[in-house]
């Protein structure tokens, strides 16, 4: 029988999971679940549900402690009720984490397990993939709860391309503001990541000109990218190379009061979830003469992907909801264009603006 929970829906009779309620200042509700048939361990959390329910991917990564992982899904979940706001979605921040090595621990029965501890949320949480979940996942994890999209079957499938493409015109958009109408063209971009939203960013690149120098920790991601785009530089680490741009499109926390001195590129604009590791390296950016582009503008648009399973987008109006990413970039970049706030401030009184809108409407 698992442990009582203090809200919301419960799990069914006889389940075996054991529940536990985190109560987080900031956050709406943390829950998490351990299964020991399946070895599952898990946590959502839903950070703002005032412009509907919570949508997040679920993220499998092999953390060393549940703190780790507890800290991760705070920051990822909160990121996501920006990204929604930003997108002008009628989504609230929601994300998960499952804990251990998705290459070893994922089996059907695991994700099936974890499909049950999605529906315990009764739709106030959605899913989706993220880094070591796919869309095969997301069906597995689909045939226990409806709250799951991006799936292959009667999904939208993988948002990686989606991603991808929304990173790109933002960068197009920062680097048309930064150097004139050639944008992209004849750049050096560094990409930090070969995954499905690295790998398709950098056939973007070459498409539009640029030159691209490509890392990554497994060298068969690196070997299938460069071995397509045989015109790519792979090094060890891209972040403090000789680059126009840096494409942080891996994990999260690359840029901090350390490795900041470090970055020789005047555009930053990425994939990757909680790319600063505070807000303090915001200025720490705009005093070195860095301009940065807020990940969750720029890497929204897997989330307008996704977003069409449970709104009225249409696919023709997915893609230029994606598109529209660099106009909202452009519009930024210029709000923020005295010097006066950052470009993430700008983006952020948006952010809070769509927010308290949406709470005085409900109130």
């Amino acid at each position: 029988m698992c442990a009582a929970l203090l809200d919301g829906p419960r799990v069914a009779e006889g389940s075996p999971f054991e529940i536990i309620d985190e109560h987080t200042s900031g956050h709406e509700r943390v829950r998490m679940v351990r299964d020991k048939e399946t070895g599952l361990k898990a946590i959502v959390a839903i950070h703002n549900s005032s412009l509907g329910p919570a949508l997040g991917g679920t993220r499998f990564f092999p953390y060393q402690r549940e703190a780790e992982a507890l800290t991760d899904v705070l920051r990822l979940s909160e990121g996501m009720t920006l990204k929604a706001a930003a997108a002008g979605l009628p989504l609230g921040g929601g994300k998960a984490v499952i804990i251990g090595d998705p290459h070893t621990d994922k089996s059907p029965e695991l994700l099936r397990a974890y499909g049950q501890f999605v529906h315990a949320f009764g739709g106030d949480y959605i899913t989706a993939g993220d880094v070591g979940t796919t869309a095969a996942d997301m069906d597995v994890i689909g045939s226990q709860t409806p709250w799951v999209v991006g799936r292959n079957a009667g999904g939208s499938g993988d948002s990686g391309y989606s991603t991808a493409f929304g990173v790109f015109v933002a960068m197009q958009a920062a680097a048309v503001y930064v150097w004139g109408s050639q944008g992209l063209a004849g750049r050096r971009v560094g990409v930090e990541g070969a995954g499905k939203v690295g790998s398709q960013l950098v056939r973007l690149l070459v498409d539009a000109g640029a030159d691209v120098v490509l890392a990554d920790r497994d060298p068969m991601a690196l070997q299938r990218v460069s071995g397509t785009h045989p015109g790519t530089d792979v090094t060890d680490r891209v972040l403090d190379q000789d680059i126009d741009v840096y494409a942080p499109c891996a994990m999260g926390g690359t840029l901090n009061p350390k490795t900041i001195p470090a970055v020789r590129a005047r555009i930053v604009c990425g994939a990757a979830n909680n790319q600063l590791l505070d807000t303090d390296c915001e200025e720490q950016l705009q005093s070195a003469g860095i301009l940065w582009v807020p990940d969750y503008v720029a890497n929204a648009g897997g989330v307008i992907q996704v977003s069409s399973e449970v709104t009225d987008l249409g696919t023709e109006e997915v893609t230029d909801r994606i598109a529209k990413i660099g106009p909202a970039v452009t519009g930024m970049l210029e709000a923020a264009g005295d010097g006066s706030q950052t470009p993430a401030q700008a983006a952020r009184e948006l952010v809070l603006r769509r927010l308290s809108e949406a709470k005085g409407h409900n109130s």
